[in-house]
């Protein structure tokens, strides 16, 4: 086994622990409205520190980290990978999970950044009020 196919397993692995790990559930829904349940790794940061000059500046930056191979292989299959929609007549990707306090948040996928090199699709979410 390469060292990519291992860094792909151990991304896998990691994503996929929700008893002892960081990984948990979530739902990727697509643009038709096909939801799919998955595992993932996310952030969601109230405060971000600009990295050029130091200050703290005010903000929210929710990610969330998934499997491509997951998402493929998701049944009912989603259609393809989530994109950022930017047409505010389109439907948008969407993705719900719970808080660390159990609160369930919907956020829409602005901008989704594939890592074909060992498997992951980080997406940068906006809170979704549809």
């Amino acid at each position: 086994m390469s060292l990519r196919d291992e860094a792909a397993a151990d991304l896998t692995a990691i994503l996929n622990d929700t008893v002892s790990g960081f990984g948990f559930s979530a739902t990727l829904t697509d643009q038709s409205g096909v939801a799919a349940p998955l595992n993932g790794l996310s952030n969601d940061i109230s405060q971000v520190i600009d990295p050029d000059t130091g200050t703290v500046v005010t903000g929210r930056n929710p990610t969330i980290g998934l499997s491509i191979s997951d998402i493929n292989s998701a049944v009912p299959a989603l259609d393809g990978l989530p994109v950022g929609v930017n047409d505010p007549t389109k439907k948008p990707w969407l993705v719900s999970f719970n808080d660390i306090n159990g609160n369930a948040i919907t956020y829409k996928v602005s901008e989704a950044q594939p890592d074909r090199s060992i498997g992951l699709i980080m997406c940068v979410l906006e809170l979704y009020n549809g």
